[in-house]
């Protein structure tokens, strides 16, 4: 008798399809993303808002474009708190402590003397902020520039409540991101106007700078998953942290050429295989 072919792994693949991302367009990407990963595994779409009913019947379930939960903060909160009692293989795996639980961490690892923007909270902290004319403030539990502002000194006071982050409105050259597929390093681009943060070119990597990222992927504690380290390029040379986006980084695959966008999806599959293989995840 012929042979029984092995079992595809089955993936739920969580999008918001419809979500209007500036600059951007999601659906696009997804699209894209998951006629590709249909060639490895059994895979359906769900929208955010119903990953929580069905996740129990996948081998995994692949957060991806599914837009800022601030909206649906209680719905994701269900969806997580469920994921770790069960057991789910949810990827980016759930226990990274980057944007995917908010920014505080841009507050430790300024503290820390990591290269990242200064950032403070507290109006006690004011003073460890260089002085310039324009600051930049965000809610702690922010995203997609969601109540963002930019302010000047005298208005510090009374915001810096704890609730929110503090920094330097700093004079740059222009931003990169660099990708990463688990700790392994995938592509990188910039955004050569700095008035068009997501008009994106492919960047060829400077001495120093694949240190530079890395160093913020070792640092949390993702093993599987994509996680985005953006950064900013100032005036002096220097490099500083942007944001460390670990929980559904937009890709921008459309800016990549063929070679590059075959060689993501590659490593992408052969990720989710090698989690898909793993012991279901208890308490991360």
């Amino acid at each position: 008798m012929p042979a029984t072919p092995p079992a595809r792994p089955r993936v739920l693949y969580v999008t918001d399809l419809t979500y209007p991302a500036r600059g951007r367009r999601y659906c696009d990407e997804d699209i894209a993303l998951t006629s590709r990963l249909r060639e490895d595994f059994d895979l359906a779409l769900c929208h955010p808002l119903d990953a929580a009913a069905l996740m129990d019947g996948f081998d995994a379930v692949v957060v991806r474009n599914s837009g800022p939960v601030l909206g649906r903060q209680k719905e994701y909160d269900v969806f997580r708190e469920r994921a770790l009692r069960s057991g789910t293989r949810v990827y980016n795996q759930l226990s990274g402590r980057a944007d995917m639980a908010g920014k505080q961490y841009l507050l430790d690892l300024s503290a820390a003397g990591f290269p990242v923007i200064p950032t403070v909270d507290r109006v006690e902290d004011l003073d460890r902020l260089p002085r310039t004319d324009r600051y930049v403030v965000k809610p702690k539990l922010g995203a997609d520039s969601i109540g963002l502002e930019i302010v000047t000194a005298d208005r510090l006071p009374a915001l810096a409540d704890g609730k929110v982050l503090v920094q330097p409105c700093v004079d740059f050259s222009y931003e990169v991101s660099f990708y990463f597929v688990d700790h392994d390093f995938q592509y990188a681009l910039y955004a050569p106007d700095t008035e068009q943060r997501w008009q994106l070119a492919p960047y060829e990597l400077a001495p120093g700078d694949l240190e530079f990222a890395q160093r913020f992927i070792d640092w949390n504690t993702i093993d599987h998953g994509i996680q985005r380290v953006d950064a900013c390029r100032t005036r002096d040379g220097r490099l500083l942290l942007v944001e460390l986006e670990d929980l559904n980084p937009y890709l921008s695959l459309d800016a990549l050429g063929d070679p590059e966008r075959d060689a993501f999806v590659a490593a992408l599959k052969a990720s989710l295989h090698r989690f898909v293989r793993t012991s279901p995840p208890r308490g991360e």
